[in-house]
């Protein structure tokens, strides 16, 4: 037993020993979770829930080094993942764009954008100004295919930068229209203010675009922008109600005009200028700006009683349904918020109906939320169920193949919205490749 006498040989011997201690258990769990991760990718593959619905982050796998960063920095969770060492995207469907998966790439291999779009029927095809195939015509906002409030008020403020370059010397008799009193469209309007560049602001409802449609008090994630007109929006969340709150403080400080209850309904070449027909009027303008959303009418179940006054698209006040029995329809983040939203309130039964067998384009923290909502007691849910018809005192449904009622006061439909696609389409905006229909 000379070698044991061996400090140098003895040293490696235990040095090794060490190694081989926490080398098989760390390589036992990254195995197990890179089978995780496996399960999960197959498991979105199977749902669809994969496939990105805008932006999303594009890896670059020659340059990846399997790090992980990106998989635990996502605010809306798992986006990404490891698989055989490099890194995946997961939950496409979950992705909005934060980029904060890019900015903390080690190595620089991500890029949050949208991706090849030549062949995406859904995404206009726009210039690097944003500009459509009609020659100013421009198209910002979630309509263009990005979500976040940032990109859209960037989005608005270059549109409007590139509408002074074309008007440099020209005479401005007319205004731009821009269409859409959204983040997109207000900063746009703003900026063109701001420039000395005369511009009337339309939209369907009042000021706010998507932000309408929140419930009360809603938390709405934004990173730091230059707002126009405002400056510098530096906190990470911002209720509902302090958004509009911005919104209606910078237009009365800019006496922007603006006009609510026109829905757009056609678009005219007019020599080197358009005709714009709104449900309310008509103009003619050289410029406009398309910052409709993507959202666009809410999608009707088309089932008897839908008709009935306790039928609604959109929460506006989860407080004021109390000591109710609530049926709330759809399996996205609306649907979700709804329905927990209502459970914790007095006295409420809540069911969350959906059609399919489970819920995979929900982000991370509405996830969290649903699945404590359901341990409580607060919401109880029927999968692969839809409503079959409403009556004034219950909802029969389809439950797995077999008729269920439940007593009913309330009912909220989250079907998602009808795009204006079509709209788009009538005016002569090229989708991709292809055309909507």
């Amino acid at each position: 037993m000379d070698f044991l006498n061996n400090e140098s040989l003895l040293s490696w011997l235990i040095g090794g020993l060490l190694i081989f201690a926490f080398t098989i258990p760390y390589l036992r769990r990254w195995n197990r979770k890179q089978q995780q991760t496996r399960v999960k990718l197959d498991e979105a593959m199977r749902t669809g829930a994969n496939k990105a619905l805008m932006q999303h982050p594009i890896i670059d796998l020659s340059r990846c080094i399997g790090c992980g960063i990106c998989t635990k920095v996502c605010p809306e969770g798992e986006v990404l993942g490891l698989v055989g060492g490099k890194a995946v995207l997961i939950n496409g469907s979950k992705c909005v764009g934060h980029e904060v998966c890019m900015e903390s790439c080690p190595v620089g291999g991500i890029e949050v954008a949208l991706g090849d779009t030549t062949s995406r029927e859904d995404i206009p095809s726009l210039s690097g100004d944003l500009e459509s195939n009609l020659k100013n015509v421009f198209i910002i906002g979630e309509l263009g295919g990005l979500a976040l409030i940032r990109n859209a008020v960037n989005q608005g403020v270059r549109v409007a930068n590139t509408i002074r370059e074309r008007l440099e010397g020209s005479l401005r008799s007319q205004p731009v229209i821009v269409m859409g009193a959204g983040p997109a469209g207000l900063s746009c309007a703003i900026s063109l203010l701001e420039m000395n560049i005369p511009v009337m602001l339309l939209d369907q409802t009042e000021p706010g675009g998507t932000i309408l449609q929140y419930p009360r008090r809603k938390l709405v994630m934004v990173q730091p922008i230059e707002m126009p007109g405002y400056g510098l929006m530096d906190k990470q969340e911002y209720s509902k109600e302090e958004l509009l709150d911005i919104w209606d403080q910078i237009m009365d400080t800019h006496q922007l005009e603006f006009h609510s209850g026109h829905q757009l309904l056609a678009l005219e070449r007019n020599g080197d200028a358009y005709s714009l027909q709104t449900s309310s009027d008509r103009f003619h303008t050289q410029f406009v700006v398309l910052a409709l959303g993507r959202r666009g009418t809410p999608r009707k179940l088309n089932i008897p009683g839908e008709g009935l006054k306790k039928v609604s698209y959109k929460l506006m006040d989860a407080e004021s349904y109390q000591n109710r029995h609530i049926l709330v329809v759809g399996g996205g983040d609306s649907a979700v918020e709804a329905a927990v939203g209502l459970g914790q309130q007095t006295g409420n039964t809540v069911t969350l109906s959906y059609r399919k067998p489970a819920l995979t384009r929900i982000k991370t923290r509405n996830e969290e939320q649903l699945v404590k909502a359901v341990k409580n007691g607060w919401i109880n849910i029927l999968y692969e169920s839809t409503p079959e018809s409403i009556h004034e005192d219950h909802v029969i449904l389809q439950h797995k193949g077999e008729t269920v009622q439940i007593q009913n006061d309330s009912v909220f439909i989250f079907a998602g919205g009808i795009a204006p696609f079509k709209l788009m389409n009538s005016i002569g905006v090229q989708f991709g490749t292809a055309t909507i229909t």
